[in-house]
């Protein structure tokens, strides 16, 4: 396709200039294509009833010829200049759902090229609610196909930025109308069938048609990535909204999804891996490790589905290598935000609970007499290992008073070893931290003999050199000079050297302990 310019123009839907919109009527009417807003993503335009402008469109786009475009009306009448044997629930669907994200297959009229429908003899056709749209299709003539204003396979476009990303150069015109409101394509409802069929889900629901017209099914095989028939719903055959990374769907309860999560992006990125994380609002405190994107808040998937495209182009930016995502719930419109990340994903997906499986410990927490000197020396010195799994690894004191640094000879044995206590505030011991995902080290026999005996459900609980298998005991430099400390320090290290190693063969399922 030789390069040309793109014209973009800002358009403001509450007070539109008349003057830019015929300019982009005459360019559709003249067999041009100019990208819009609507109120799902931005659509790729051009004139519906031309055989040569749909070429231009699956041009522009790299898309394939056999995937059908949808025609945009901006009045209701016109549907029957290009559908034909309409069934009669057709009127209440449009007096609820139109002019709004919904699609309706029809039977064609023969005005309607195959071009147009991918070579199926029925035509997909929406009535957007974006006043801006409503107005361009009138100054085109009435019928105009678009398709989302993306390269064939990439997220759809939300804002005018991505459509010129990827159609600058491709395109006659932009029309610039702002952020889309709802961020997903239209529902898409097959009328050829009785009932009708859900072949793409949207912000309309099926809850939502079924108080309309009564009972409506939904394609089974619309997530069936193997179907060798041609589609009769835009954009489902095909690995599509997909960002350049590959993106895998973790599936199990959230907390599962979030521990997995973590797990994955900390190995990926100890492999030098950037890892993008797609979270939410209510989980966005719980990672640290990769590139974490917000998509919006559970109690509002509305926002997720907003955001969705978004953030997959914002990976893209960044130049992840690998993206996880958490799972949304299957109903409302949370089934067409999983349905776009299934169709992203190609379809990869983990069982979190498998992920979670793996890993038994999440977190180490060192016991000493007051949590000053020994406990957290211990724990700097794992936090400063190389490991296989990431832990929250931490310390506790049998009896804190009240919260205090750390021993001053410790913290400068740490500093002579390029590490340091500096941030360590002593705290006590309790239930709470006898946990089925928790490894409690001990520094003396007495210690763990204590923990025992006063908590029935304790688990996990060793003396450090027991666990590592040492048979020296590590000794207290309390009050003694900084050689004393010193001392400590170096049995200490060795038996973290050795708690390392052994994490790390459990991590690789070399060992067990």
């Amino acid at each position: 396709m030789e390069p040309m310019e793109t014209i973009v123009k800002k358009v403001d839907k509450n007070q539109i200039d008349h003057t830019v919109i015929e300019e982009a009527g005459r360019i559709l009417r003249e067999g041009g294509l100019v990208a819009f807003p609507t109120e799902t993503v931005y659509g790729l335009g051009a004139d519906a009833l031309k055989e040569e402008a749909a070429k231009k469109t699956y041009a522009a786009k790299g898309r394939p010829s056999d995937n059908p475009l949808i025609v945009h009306i901006a009045d209701y009448e016109d549907l029957k200049k290009i559908a034909v044997r309409i069934p009669p629930e057709t009127d209440a669907l449009a007096a609820h759902f139109w002019p709004g994200p919904l699609t309706m297959i029809f039977e064609k009229s023969d005005i309607v090229p195959y071009g147009t429908t991918g070579g199926l003899d029925t035509v997909a056709v929406r009535m957007p609610s974006d006043p801006i749209a409503a107005e361009l299709i009138r100054a085109a003539g009435g019928f105009v196909s678009a398709p989302s204003a993306n390269t064939s396979g990439r997220p759809s476009p939300t804002t005018a930025e991505h459509v010129l990303a990827d159609l600058g150069g491709k395109i006659d015109m932009i029309l610039d109308g702002g952020a889309v409101d709802i961020g997903v394509e239209s529902t898409i409802l097959d009328m050829t069938v009785d009932p009708p069929m859900i072949l793409r889900p949207g912000a309309v629901t099926a809850e939502m048609f079924e108080s309309v017209i009564g009972p409506v099914t939904v394609d089974q095989t619309l997530i069936d990535s193997s179907s060798t028939k041609p589609p009769k719903a835009p954009g489902m055959k095909y690995r599509h909204y997909a960002p350049r990374a590959e993106l895998i769907i973790l599936e199990g309860d959230l907390r599962e999804e979030i521990l997995a999560i973590r797990q994955l992006s900390y190995a990926g990125s100890r492999k030098g891996k950037k890892v993008g994380i797609i979270a939410t609002a209510e989980t966005l405190p719980f990672y640290s490790n990769g590139v974490i994107k917000n998509v919006g808040t559970r109690e509002n998937e509305k926002s997720i589905a907003r955001n969705l495209y978004r953030v997959l182009r914002e990976f893209d930016e960044e130049d992840v290598d690998i993206i996880y995502s958490e799972s949304f719930a299957a109903q409302g419109i949370g089934s067409a935000v999983m349905n776009r990340l299934e169709k992203a994903a190609g379809h990869r997906r983990i069982s979190a609970s498998d992920v979670v499986a793996k890993q038994k410990y999440r977190r180490i927490t060192f016991v000493s007499q007051t949590d000053t000197g020994r406990g957290p020396m211990a724990a700097e010195l794992l936090r400063n290992h190389d490991l296989e799994q990431e832990y929250v690894i931490d310390s506790r004191g049998m009896v804190v008073l009240f919260p205090e640094p750390a021993n001053q000879k410790a913290e400068a044995i740490m500093k002579s070893a390029q590490m340091t206590l500096q941030n360590h505030t002593s705290q006590q011991f309790d239930g709470e931290n006898i946990q089925d995902d928790t490894l409690v080290l001990t520094i003396g026999e007495d210690h763990k003999n204590k923990i025992l005996s006063e908590y029935e459900n304790a688990a996990n609980v060793y003396t450090l050199n027991e666990f590592v298998g040492d048979d020296r005991e590590i000794p207290d430099p309390y009050g003694k000079p900084l050689t004393g400390y010193g001392e400590c320090y170096g049995v200490l290290s060795e038996m973290i050297d050795r708690l390392a190693e052994k994490l790390n063969a459990m991590a690789k399922g070399e060992e067990n302990e």
